[in-house]
């Protein structure tokens, strides 16, 4: 089930807040339209997406978000099908996630998203996840935050094209107010003798196969995530946890990645890496207190 809510309100400049075409407003009052391009989705989660804890995968709860904003970018004229015909195409580059504990299976959540800014060749899109509960209320459970850029399909570049008329009123403007993103190191297998807190680390080799590439002809942004997850899961999924996950190079079908890991007392990091030694895409899984949203 899906549910589109994209509201309007007057705010008057008495500070009152209050639904348009609902309540009267004096004749003499000033008013300042702003718009809220919120969209909410109901998602029940399946069999299928659960780990053996019965808990859905932290990649499919990424690819869960990826789909919403996929979904809200069609509903609002902004989503592939209306960048192919310019053959231009979304990607991701930077992901931030903040989960209490991840839902388990036949468990309803509802996300919520908008666009923050759009600003400097990226575009920012937040989120936050509620539970439904028995007695019909919504539990915050998640945010994230999301960063994303128009890639040229020819080009294989970023473009800036935030000033087409098809952007035009697609920023809600609300800012998450979410913890800065953690600090991504190189980690460096030869050199971990002298690291003291390290627990464990090590390194997988991956090759790009067919059913990792996805509708843009690279590698699909969630296959990073779960090898990283396969190389080593050492997070507890029913505890708070935060991802911070930045996408770097696009990866192709029989390119050869490394996923590096390093385990410490509260974190696992993650780098991959290609036959080059080049960044593809680094992330760190961390034990926090509660949600900073």
């Amino acid at each position: 089930m899906q549910e589109n809510r994209a509201k309007v309100y007057a705010q008057v400049r008495f500070c009152c807040l209050i639904q348009k075409n609902v309540v009267p407003l004096p004749r003499k009052c000033k008013l300042k339209i702003i718009h809220y391009m919120k969209y909410t989705y109901h998602l029940t989660i399946p069999y299928q997406d659960v780990d053996a804890s019965r808990r859905i995968r932290l990649y499919t709860m990424e690819n869960y978000l990826l789909n919403v904003a996929g979904k809200t970018a069609d509903q609002m004229g902004i989503g592939i099908p209306t960048l192919l015909p310019m053959n231009y195409t979304w990607i991701i580059t930077h992901l931030n996630l903040e989960m209490l504990y991840l839902p388990k299976h036949n468990e309803e959540i509802i996300v919520e998203t908008w666009i923050e800014r759009n600003a400097h060749m990226l575009s920012v899109r937040d989120f936050r996840i509620y539970q439904s509960q028995q007695d019909g209320s919504q539990q915050l459970i998640g945010c994230a935050k999301t960063v994303w850029a128009v890639l040229d399909l020819t080009t294989r570049e970023i473009v800036n094209i935030f000033d087409h008329e098809m952007f035009d009123g697609s920023v809600d403007g609300e800012v998450l107010n979410m913890a800065r993103a953690a600090r991504l190191r190189s980690i460096q297998l030869d050199n971990l003798e002298d690291d003291t807190e390290a627990l464990q680390a090590g390194e997988v080799l991956h090759e790009i196969q067919y059913s990792d590439v996805d509708y843009n002809r690279h590698c699909n942004s969630c296959k990073y995530l779960e090898w990283m997850v396969n190389a080593l899961h050492a997070f507890d999924n029913q505890k708070p946890f935060r991802l911070d996950i930045n996408y770097v190079k696009e990866l192709y079908q029989g390119d050869k990645m490394w996923t590096r890991f390093l385990k410490t007392n509260n974190a696992v990091q993650y780098q991959q890496v290609d036959e080059n030694g080049t960044t593809c895409c680094s992330a760190k899984i961390s034990e926090i207190k509660n949600v900073s949203c």
